[in-house]
């Protein structure tokens, strides 16, 4: 009996969908994402993809799954309600002293994204932990009260705790919680010991503040998303996709959705490792870009790099430092603002400009008729042929060419350029843009990028992915089945988990192993009960565990993956090995006789990892390059050959310059470039000559 597992991803433009059914079939569609409404936009992706299969919503009975901007778009837009934020006394400036670092120390006008919380919203309590834990004094009741009462008087909906050394013993934030739960159980309250039971108390600060501005609006979405679900008749508890590459309960998800942010690009950069094992490349990166942004990971031994912090709201994008950290485990990857969206203007000093300002659904780019008047990328790309105006999205959506070329005609005034030349220019600098953060991305990381393959999806993506391939000296890309919704797809292939972290600081050679266990078996114990309402079965739960460590006096960590639970062998020896050599990979030396100190224990808690696919499409016989269309490519009109993507098989070898159409993108192959189709159903463009 077939079985339907569905997906829904939101993104800053479009909201994709996808069916996929037990014998391999997929029913995929997409729509302007309605940003004042979410579910909107939601139930109106879910109602194509089942009316293309032909099916009710009772007969999705295998997975729902769900990626979201919303968190995003919250900290973005800075629309959230108000929310306090409750400090150790004398540490009420801890969002602004922030690290004291300078993100460019010759930058005499510095500035930083101003914190989610303001001054006049942060209240003090005069309570004391110490660094081992005990409490030297803990939380007055009616000191908590008259907080209280004021934030009645401030109209807060939602607060956030952080004391000072609350990682080690969350017993007096916990006190406030009960407090509040007692007297006012409408306030949302967020503790720094359980969104974020790390050392360092600005990134703790930060990641609570993040979690309390956008906790009252993910839990009523998702908890009006849930209810909706059930009235349309879904068996299903839908599933959220984390920033750590996992899938979880929409019901713990939406009281910590700090762990969202990067919800749908992480699914992106889950399927790259996918599609890596399907045609055994270890290293590739993955390339998605969409209709407000682009994203780009690494993928190593197939498997994404991980980071312990990452930072939203960059003041300066390509600047670690100038936005909020944030202190959860997420997929490591660069996003930045080049899209199909993103506004192409000119600068003070004449030279052409790309994002990071986007057009996103609304009004959206000139060619889509809703209102746009300023030129943007996909406007570029229809100006330029490679996109077809008829054919948007199988021709359901119409682009205005005449609006685009108006747009481009201006744009080139300005930048004194006939129109068709400012559109090449507007697209190989966006181009460049992303093949640039490509470049910074890997080279910070230690990793030589060049000649490393792309996977291009996202509904841009496929359409720039050969230009960046020449940018980062690359000489493969890779075009997958639903390339255009491949990130809702890396939703269904990828497992349930949830990444844990908890900091207990000691020397490796003076561990104390109970101390250990006790750390270990908190991180367990919560892992098994969100796999649990996440619908995994006990016997499908797997752990696994590693550690942060540094050389004592270092600053900085170096994260160890442990082959087993360190509590069965108690092997420091080994676990110290482990660290040098890892050591040694990122710097090029260790420290003999140096002493070791772990700084945090981690555990990662999921499912087994789910078997589904897509059955590749058989090629065809329309469409077979026997029509074509003039581009302007580089300033010269260029006849090129239109391929439907269904009619390509696996004998063909097609040059390019090509366009290869599907429904929902577009595929566009420079010259000296060699197309072929893969057993998967991908296509693989291969360079073949000089530029």
């Amino acid at each position: 009996m077939t079985r339907y597992s569905l997906a829904i991803d939101i993104g800053g433009t479009f909201t994709d969908a996808v069916l996929l059914a037990s014998d391999g079939r997929s029913f995929v569609d997409k729509t302007l994402t309605t940003h004042n409404d979410l579910l909107e936009g939601f139930f109106r992706g879910v109602e194509l993809v089942t009316g293309r299969a032909g099916i009710k919503p009772e007969e999705v009975d295998d997975v729902l799954v769900h990626a979201t901007t919303v968190v995003t778009n919250a900290l973005i837009e800075r629309k959230g309600p108000p929310v306090a934020l409750l400090l150790t006394e004398g540490f009420r400036d801890v969002l602004y002293i922030r690290e004291e670092h300078r993100y460019d120390m010759y930058d005499p006008q510095i500035e930083f994204a101003e914190p989610l919380i303001p001054a006049e919203r942060t209240f003090t309590v005069d309570e004391r932990m110490y660094s081992d834990g005990t409490v030297q004094k803990g939380v007055d009741r009616d000191e908590i009260l008259d907080i209280i009462r004021q934030c009645r008087e401030k109209g807060i909906v939602s607060v956030a705790v952080c004391f000072l050394n609350a990682y080690r013993n969350g017993e007096n934030e916990e006190t406030v919680r009960k407090i509040f739960a007692e007297e006012a159980p409408d306030i949302y309250v967020s503790l720094s010991s359980v969104i974020a039971p790390q050392m360092r108390e600005y990134l703790r600060a930060s990641t609570v503040a993040i979690n309390a501005y956008t906790v009252p609006i993910t839990r009523p979405y998702l908890t009006a998303l849930i209810s909706e679900l059930k009235n349309r008749g879904f068996k299903q508890q839908p599933l959220i996709m984390l920033s750590n590459g996992g899938v979880i309960g929409a019901e713990r998800a939406s009281t910590m959705p700090v762990r969202m942010i990067e919800s749908g690009p992480a699914a992106g950069a889950l399927v790259a490792c996918y599609f890596s094992r399907i045609f055994g490349i270890r290293d590739l990166i993955s390339f998605d870009m969409g209709g407000t942004t682009a994203k780009a990971c690494l993928i190593q031994g197939h498997e994404p790099l991980v980071t312990g912090t990452f930072e939203v709201d960059r003041r300066y994008r390509f600047k670690p430092g100038s936005g909020m950290p944030i202190t959860v485990p997420s997929i490591d990857m660069i996003e930045i603002g080049a899209g199909g969206g993103s506004i192409a203007t000119v600068n003070d000093l004449g030279l052409l400009k790309v994002g990071p300002e986007s057009a996103g659904s609304m009004p959206g780019p000139v060619s889509y008729g809703r209102g746009g008047t300023d030129p943007c990328v996909t406007d570029a790309d229809l100006v330029l042929g490679i996109l077809a105006a008829d054919r948007f999205l199988g021709g359901d959506m119409k682009l205005d060419l005449e609006g685009a070329q108006a747009a481009y005609e201006k744009l080139g005034q300005a930048l004194n350029l006939p129109r068709d030349k400012a559109a090449w220019g507007v697209f190989e600098l966006v181009c460049e843009q992303m093949a640039g953060a490509t470049r910074t991305h890997a080279t910070e990381r230690g990793i030589d990028y060049r000649g490393l393959p792309l996977l291009a999806f996202g509904g841009a993506g496929p359409v720039h992915a050969c230009m960046v391939a020449e940018l980062t000296e690359s000489t493969k890309v890779i075009y997958p089945p639903l390339a255009s919704v491949l990130s809702a797809f890396g939703t269904l292939v990828t497992p349930a988990q949830i990444d844990l972290v908890r900091s207990y600081v000691t020397t490796l050679d003076g561990t104390d192993w109970d101390a250990v266990d006790g750390v270990l078996k908190s991180m367990t114990d919560e892992g098994k009960t969100a796999l649990s309402e996440a619908g995994i079965r006990d016997e499908d739960f797997q752990f696994s565990f590693s550690m942060e460590m540094r050389y004592l006096g270092q600053q900085f960590e170096v994260r160890v993956d442990l082959p087993e639970d360190p509590r069965i062998k108690k092997d420091t020896a080994a676990i110290a090995g482990l660290f040098e050599t890892e050591y040694k990979r990122q710097y090029g030396l260790k420290l003999d006789g140096m002493q070791i100190e772990v700084v945090n224990w981690l555990v990662t808690a999921s499912g087994r990892q789910p078997e589904r696919e897509t059955a590749p499409a058989a090629g065809g016989t329309d469409g077979r390059g026997d029509e074509s269309r003039v581009l302007q490519i580089r300033g010269e009109a260029t006849d090129v050959p239109v391929w439907q993507r269904s009619a390509v098989t696996e004998t063909d070898k097609i040059p390019g310059p090509v366009i290869i159409e599907e429904r929902e993108t577009t595929i566009f192959v420079l010259k000296d470039w060699v197309v072929t189709r893969h057993e998967s159903g991908s296509l693989v463009a291969e360079k073949t000559g000089d530029k």
